[in-house]
């Protein structure tokens, strides 16, 4: 049975179980994750014992605002619509990436899942040898095609062909306001003679890309490049605090099933395609030690 069939088969009173929406529960969630990196950023500011350490826990809160940014891309983890479209905006400042350029990036890639002409995720192949695979998971490759991103589409250079016609304005308009934005940051931080930017976020940036690098390739990397979704993205069984840092993420095979159910509630999707899923992996660090065995020498 595929994604269709099982989606297909939900009732009505089902389908509208697991696709209501609210606040309270992504309220609630953000709320921890803006403490948890406000406080470590405050220990780091201060020269709390032991702050070079913290810098890359707080790297890895930064870069799973990723996982909370593409939630916010489907309108799923608020009701509310401004929410979900404010949370996109700031979580794209922090990470440098254009908030409605990767909400179009991420939209061809659900509706061109694994397909190798026109799924944008397969641009940038997996990497296949030791090499490429260190590259990857350094995350420079992903900084630098992000950087270039912004600056290309503030230049009205954006040729994208998963961008419509209609969007080029509206992700160029976007990239010249996190340019402005980044030069006031960097203006004010000269002017200050502050390096404080530097150590609470770019640093612990530059630390925690790599874990989010090994993250997202346990979704569709070595998964076949096949139509069904339960088959070709990957649920990762995982514990409770990766599944909070990932916004319930490594349910991915559900989610890209029925994209409409919201973070929350995917774990109860879960239940309904169990069975029915051909991809998983018990842990990242397994799937990890898969992938490095299989590479090319």
């Amino acid at each position: 049975m595929d994604h269709k069939q099982i989606v297909a088969g939900l009732s009505k009173q089902e389908r509208l179980n697991l696709t209501g929406l609210s606040d309270a529960p992504g309220l609630f969630k953000l709320a921890q994750h803006t403490l948890a990196m406000g406080s470590l950023g405050w220990f780091i500011a201060i020269g709390m014992p032991g702050w070079p350490v913290l810098m890359l826990v707080q790297g890895v809160l930064l870069v799973f605002l990723f996982t909370l940014m593409h939630e916010a891309a489907h309108r799923t983890p608020f009701r509310s619509a401004w929410i979900n479209k404010a949370v996109s905006w700031v979580c794209g400042l922090v990470l440098c990436l254009p908030p409605e350029w990767f909400r179009y990036f991420h939209f061809a890639h659900h509706r061109f899942t694994q397909d190798t002409e026109n799924d944008p995720e397969l641009a940038s192949s997996k990497p296949e040898t030791l090499g490429q695979y260190i590259w990857h998971v350094s995350g420079l490759p992903v900084w630098r095609g992000q950087i270039a991103a912004a600056i290309k589409n503030a230049m009205w250079a954006n040729q994208d062909t998963f961008v419509p016609e209609r969007g080029r304005h509206k992700v160029m308009r976007e990239a010249r306001i996190m340019l402005a934005v980044y030069s006031v940051l960097l203006a004010g931080s000269l002017m200050a003679g502050s390096t404080l930017l530097i150590w609470v976020w770019i640093v612990p940036m530059l630390l925690g890309q790599p874990f989010l690098r090994l993250y997202l390739l346990a979704e569709h990397g070595r998964c076949p490049l096949v139509a069904n979704m339960l088959e070709n993205s990957r649920t990762t069984f995982t514990n409770s605090m990766v599944r909070w840092l990932a916004w319930n993420m490594p349910y991915h095979a559900e989610h890209h099933a029925y994209p409409a159910v919201p973070y929350h509630k995917l774990p109860n999707f879960h239940a309904v395609t169990a069975q029915h899923l051909k991809m998983t992996q018990d842990g990242y660090a397994n799937f990890s030690i898969d992938y490095v065995k299989s590479l090319k020498s």
